[in-house]
């Protein structure tokens, strides 16, 4: 498929977007919880809005909103973000050899809606890593469903943030819906070992700061991953009921 092709007439545009549907009730869950965060910090509704447009990146946003309305300096502010959103490093390399054909503007557009379930469930269709014409339209149909779950209820949250009040638990909401979309993903052993990897070392590295903990635990599910990917004996053992 050519960069002037529209991707949204492509049969896999709708299946990107119809595997993503299924996960958008968790996306926009914690979108909806970090809308109220920003309003309810402080923040005002004219940064919170654009901070939510131009971020689009959740857990960058719930670190950075206390350190903003604390006056920590812009630095620091900074380097929180960037330690936290390191993993999309580990996640552009991967999807390097799907897009790297693609020219500078067409990869820069698609680096501001890459998001994590989007890497997993393209992951998960294309495993092998080579460019092929059904790619670019299911990664468009997946990511115009989480963008739009994403921004949509993120700027209800902000909207209506001051008046939800606190009892409702929405951050618990938020996260046992994630965790309930992420057990979904997880199909046999072979996905399940680098989960619970990643819970592990996210535990384990707790303590560093500027959750780096978090880091931890993406390169060591994806360091797993690779290990099972280049392993046949190991994949198939772990495919295997």
């Amino acid at each position: 498929m050519s960069e002037d092709s529209a991707p949204w007439r492509h049969p896999e545009f709708r299946r990107g977007a119809k595997e993503m549907t299924g996960i958008a009730l968790g996306i926009g869950a914690w979108g909806l919880v970090t809308g109220v965060a920003m309003v309810k910090s402080g923040l005002g509704l004219g940064l919170s809005l654009l901070m939510s447009v131009l971020v689009f990146a959740g857990s960058a946003q719930l670190a950075a909103v206390p350190l903003i309305v604390a006056g920590a300096p812009i630095w620091v502010v900074w380097a929180t973000a960037l330690c936290i959103n390191l993993r999309f490093v580990i996640f552009s390399a991967q999807w390097r050899p799907y897009f790297a054909h693609l020219s500078l503007r067409r990869r820069a557009l698609l680096c501001y809606f890459t998001a994590d379930l989007n890497y997993v469930l393209f992951m998960r269709r294309f495993p092998e890593p080579k460019p092929s014409p059904e790619q670019l339209p299911y990664f468009w149909g997946a990511v115009v469903v989480n963008a739009g779950s994403w921004h949509l209820m993120s700027l209800t949250g902000i909207l209506l943030g001051d008046r939800i009040p606190p009892e409702w638990g929405l951050a618990f909401a938020g996260t046992a819906a994630l965790l309930g979309m992420t057990y979904s993903l997880l199909s046999d052993r072979a996905t399940w070992l680098p989960a619970v990897l990643a819970g592990c070392a996210a535990v384990a590295a707790y303590a560093l700061p500027l959750k780096l903990n978090m880091l931890v635990a993406i390169a060591a599910a994806v360091a797993m991953g690779m290990v099972i990917d280049h392993s046949r004996p190991l994949r198939e053992r772990l495919s295997n009921p």
